[in-house]
């Protein structure tokens, strides 16, 4: 069995992912910051039938974030799926004018270094697990909101640090191809809601799910109403 792990897991879109992943067979290595949250929210999913653990991690600490997915490993196996969607803090969506330089250090932690921390941390194992039992080989999935194409002048700290982990995405994808690792990206604009049937947990947890499995795409895109 391998093992999908979800960075910034939550009762959402990341229990749906879960569930989603669970279903084809992968054990669920769910992480964020709160302890509490995550035995919850794994234990609902048992329930389900769906292997999963909390671990806990900062994403704006990247030893944390080493930390969590070296323990994931250990305890479910191997990750042949990483998924990178925190979601950012309020407080770096400042209008453009009344961003300052020290504005900028949180979202750059968040998006950039958190997301670099646990690629590093994943790739040589996805590497040498090779094609996983679906067939498939390792997956690096990153969630963004509608800033990371189209920047907001109310929203500058996520719209700097969603583009810069856009870029990377994209180099990652351009490098990694060869090697049969899938990397992707899909853009969700506006809320995740269950009033617009493209946008449920459930609808958006299909479409990484065919990220993954269909391996011919870096850009998805979800539209804003």
């Amino acid at each position: 069995m391998t093992t999908l792990a979800i960075i910034g897991a939550g009762k959402g879109l990341g229990a749906a992912v879960a569930r989603r992943f669970g279903r084809e067979g992968f054990s669920v290595a769910l992480i964020s910051r709160h302890q509490g949250r995550l035995d919850a929210l794994a234990a609902e999913l048992e329930v389900d039938g769906v292997t999963a653990q909390g671990f806990v991690a900062d994403v704006r600490d990247p030893a944390s974030v080493a930390r969590a997915l070296e323990a994931a490993t250990e305890a479910l196996g191997p990750i042949q799926v990483l998924q990178y969607s925190p979601l950012p803090q309020k407080d770096f969506m400042r209008p453009v004018l009344e961003t300052t330089p020290a504005d900028l250090v949180g979202p750059v932690e968040f998006s950039i270094y958190g997301s670099v921390a646990a690629v590093h941390q994943v790739l040589p194992g996805m590497r040498f697990l090779g094609r996983g039992p679906d067939g498939h080989g390792g997956t690096i999935l990153f969630v963004n909101g509608g800033s990371a194409v189209t920047p907001g002048r109310t929203v500058t700290g996520t719209s700097i640090a969603f583009a810069g982990q856009a870029a990377y995405a994209q180099l990652l994808h351009d490098e990694l191809a060869d090697e049969g690792i899938q990397v992707s990206q899909l853009i969700i604009g506006g809320a995740i809601t269950p009033d617009d049937p493209e946008k449920t947990p459930e609808a958006l947890a299909e479409r990484l799910w065919g990220l993954h499995t269909r391996r011919d795409t870096f850009r998805e895109q979800v539209s804003a109403d």
